[in-house]
């Protein structure tokens, strides 16, 4: 089970990746940033945010990949990471199995979606 809280720390405004989104005016991708931190932290996802969960985090693809660019999330199979949520947030072995089970179900979902689109070609 996940969290009711996640650590954000105090100067996280001053953090240079922010810091550019903002001056870029890339708000949307700095507030889904925000969002994907609580979204991982209240399903216990250990920092994994699945492609099917982007609305969930006030994002689109286009904001996903703008954290990918600055350096705020990885991606992963069938979605992405938050860069350094081991580092920084509560994480416990039931979550990081649950993390694994949402990956297998991200990648097995995406191989239906490739294999649908190659039937239609």
């Amino acid at each position: 089970m996940g969290l009711p809280w996640v650590r954000l720390d105090t100067n996280f405004h001053n953090n240079p990746k922010i810091v550019q989104l903002v001056a870029e005016k890339k708000h949307s991708a700095a507030f889904a940033y925000v969002c994907s931190l609580a979204y991982a932290g209240a399903h216990g996802t250990d920092g994994y945010i699945p492609e099917h969960c982007l609305y969930l985090v006030h994002a689109t693809k286009r904001e996903a990949t703008v954290l990918v660019t600055a350096g705020l999330w990885h991606v992963s199979p069938g979605g992405w990471d938050i860069n350094g949520w081991d580092e920084f947030q509560v994480s416990d072995e039931a979550a990081r199995k649950r993390r694994e089970r949402a990956q297998k179900g991200g990648i097995a979902k995406a191989k239906k979606a490739a294999e649908k689109a190659l039937r239609s070609v």
